[in-house]
């Protein structure tokens, strides 16, 4: 069932959704060759922590940390451990909090010391569907039109769009109906109004879109050992338009500054 959420619950959600997008930048500007996965992982549970919120993901469905972190041909749900970063690494963080009952969840992808132009081009490109997938979030548009736009754009530049994988409706619980994917027709699906809050979350992959399971139950990834890169964004469709709640100030797509409320603080 798709719940719709008052002003008050999404303000509630853009609370929880600032220790998510503080602690994600924290990690990002943390990744660099030597680090391990685990200390990753330490830094988000405690930085969640601190802030008053509880790790979303430590202990869903058995889940065994507070974070996932995938790396090169892992699309997601890589499980945080003893490995270390090594130069040339592209590396995905996902992450989410609870606050006050409320559930926010957000994903960015980002290199490890030097990475190839191929590596850069698909990180971009899926930071961009990202975008223009946010874009689509208005009121009167549809479902459809979110996983059109990110599929037209990644096809476009001769990507793969993951199928198995979507997004998901956020509030109270992570998952949430409706399911988001990144394909898709216009015009089609449910009717967007203000109060649906999505998490948007971009799978791309350098060639094809097949991806299987890792035997420890978790990890995806891509069929054809090929990179993948994983963005994601925690959303409020609002009468005004979409509404960020995990816009983050660092290494973000400039042409999200235009959802940038001007009375919002940023964490």
């Amino acid at each position: 069932m798709v719940t719709l959420k008052s002003p008050r619950e999404i303000d509630a959600m853009r609370r929880s959704g600032k220790i998510t997008s503080s602690v994600l930048t924290e990690l990002m500007k943390a990744v660099r060759p030597g680090i391990s996965t685990g200390d990753l992982d330490a830094i988000a549970e405690r930085g969640i922590r601190q802030a008053g919120g509880v790790p979303t993901f430590k202990g869903y469905n058995g889940f065994p940390a507070s974070i996932c972190v995938s790396i090169d041909d892992e699309v997601v749900h890589g499980i945080p451990g003893s490995r270390v970063l090594r130069d040339g690494e592209l590396l995905s963080i996902d992450i989410g909090t609870t606050l006050d009952g409320y559930v926010s969840d957000s994903a960015a992808t980002v290199p490890v010391g030097s990475v190839s132009e191929d590596a850069r081009r698909l990180m971009r490109v899926t930071q961009e569907c990202l975008t223009i997938g946010i874009q689509q979030m208005e009121p009167g548009k549809h479902l459809g039109d979110i996983g059109a736009a990110v599929q037209e754009h990644a096809e476009r530049h001769g990507y793969g769009v993951v199928r198995e994988l979507v997004g998901h409706g956020v509030g109270r619980a992570m998952h949430e109906d409706p399911q988001v994917p990144n394909y898709g027709e216009w015009g089609t699906g449910l009717e967007l109004r203000a109060g649906l809050v999505l998490a948007i979350e971009p799978m791309i992959t350098q060639a094809s879109p097949k991806v299987r399971v890792l035997p420890d139950g978790w990890t995806v990834v891509t069929a054809d050992g090929k990179l993948a890169a994983h963005f994601e964004h925690t959303i409020a469709v609002t009468e005004n338009g979409p509404r960020i709640l995990t816009l983050r100030d660092y290494a973000e797509d400039p042409a999200t500054e235009r959802y940038r409320p001007a009375r919002e603080a940023i964490a």
